[in-house]
């Protein structure tokens, strides 16, 4: 039997026009449609494909406003069993190192778990550092990059892959897994898991329940601080080269210009 909490992320949709508040130049939630990353999608199909080879239970743990709801019930309407929803005020603007303390907080409210499966890298932040900060402070194993998973007992084994290749590992459990964007195809909520999602636990809890100090996370205390932005600028013409015969020699002045060559 494996328990598996499931981290899932609602970031602003990329099809949207994705931008920063003009007040704290955090990630204006508000002006994109929200939903629930891609890549923790793949993280919840990897979960449910593990407690059906077996027995277990899924639970949906996620860090977020209100609206983060929606991504939530994403996931329990695919089969996830229930649901962790860390919702404060005071969260806003937190950096990876508190949502990491935020999320190690949040797993101790959960009974017993085997298994953490997240995605390797969010759509918005894309820090990619989540996953081992959380296996640190939880004391466990890191497997990361995953792109297959298999759980034999108490052992879980992953074939990683990153830029220098696939690499065999294997750890005893409880540990943290990230999934990447080969690990599966996630499957489509049916009209029976859709309905069936609004009657599945979701508890919400504020910092002050995980016993987290409200001034430890949020902008405050965020160790990087983003002092000023801008929007991107629109894209230009490109220089148009007329070939009279000597077409190659103008496309290397330009490059010796832009000084590419």
């Amino acid at each position: 039997m494996t328990n598996i909490v499931v981290l899932v992320k609602q970031v602003p949709d990329t099809y949207s026009e994705r931008k920063l508040s003009d007040s704290d130049h955090t990630l204006d939630r508000e002006s994109a449609d929200a939903v629930i990353d891609e890549i923790n999608e793949r993280s919840v199909e990897e979960a449910l494909k593990i407690k059906e080879a077996g027995e277990g239970e899924v639970t949906v743990l996620s860090v977020g406003p209100d609206r983060a709801t929606d991504a939530i019930r994403k996931a329990l309407s695919m089969g996830a069993d229930k649901a962790i929803h860390v919702s404060d005020e005071s969260l806003h603007g937190s950096d990876m190192v508190a949502t990491a303390k935020v999320i190690a907080a949040a797993l101790g409210k959960v009974d017993s778990y085997d298994l953490v499966i997240a995605g390797n890298e969010a759509s918005d932040g894309r820090g990619g550092a989540i996953p081992a900060m959380l296996a640190e402070l939880l004391g466990v194993p890191q497997l990361t990059h995953a792109r297959q998973v298999t759980v034999e007992g108490t052992s879980i084994k992953v074939d990683r892959e990153t830029e220098d290749g696939i690499t065999h590992v294997e750890a005893s459990l409880p540990a943290v897994v990230s999934v990447t964007e080969k690990i599966n195809e996630p499957r489509y909520p049916s009209f029976k898991g859709i309905m069936a999602a609004k009657k599945k636990p979701v508890e919400t809890l504020t910092v002050a329940d995980l016993g987290v100090d409200a001034g430890e996370v949020g902008l405050g205390s965020a160790w990087s601080t983003v002092l000023e932005a801008s929007p991107k600028p629109p894209r230009t013409a490109g220089q148009r080269v007329e070939d009279e015969g000597d077409g190659g020699s103008k496309v290397a002045e330009y490059l010796v210009g832009q000084k590419l060559i």
